[in-house]
């Protein structure tokens, strides 16, 4: 592995990395609301489950960064240049994009939770509407990165 590839794989490994950390954070926010909520209404269970649960996809998106960098990008890069670098900025772009979405979705859904018993469950589907919207951001950050890499000529 060149020195190039190795900072592309960086590049890759901190888009999962943001993926990953801003999705044990958001899950974190989210099932603390839920704990409290149980201690209040046990019967709330499964809607808790289904919010806590929605900060978790950020860890996917940098997953397939990180995969197609690996398997796509870096075995194409030029020998010479600033593609290494290149790479690595456009995987750290998707790291921060993983990061602050999972962690404001985990923060919705913490709310959503916390209304949980107030509502006797109503507000389920306006979190997860709400929080949907705050995914978005994750998934155009998945689509960034795959444009940028595309129009930048590593793909």
């Amino acid at each position: 592995m060149t020195e190039i590839q190795a900072l592309a794989t960086l590049g890759g490994a901190t888009a999962l990395a943001g993926g990953l950390a801003g999705s044990a954070i958001g899950i974190s926010m989210a099932a603390s609301a839920g704990v409290a909520t149980l201690s209040e209404e046990p019967g709330q269970l499964r809607n808790i489950i289904v919010l806590a649960s929605l900060p978790m996809t950020q860890t996917f998106y940098g997953l397939i960064i990180f995969i197609i960098i690996l398997t796509v990008v870096s075995p194409n890069l030029p020998a010479t240049g600033g593609a290494g670098i290149g790479v690595l900025s456009i995987g750290v772009m998707g790291a921060v994009a993983e990061l602050f979405s999972s962690i404001f979705q985990g923060s919705v859904c913490a709310s959503g939770i916390a209304l949980l018993p107030k509502t006797k469950g109503q507000i389920l589907t306006t979190s997860m509407m709400l929080a949907v919207f705050v995914e978005l951001i994750g998934v155009l950050g998945l689509v960034f990165v795959i444009m940028a890499l595309n129009i930048a000529g590593f793909m």
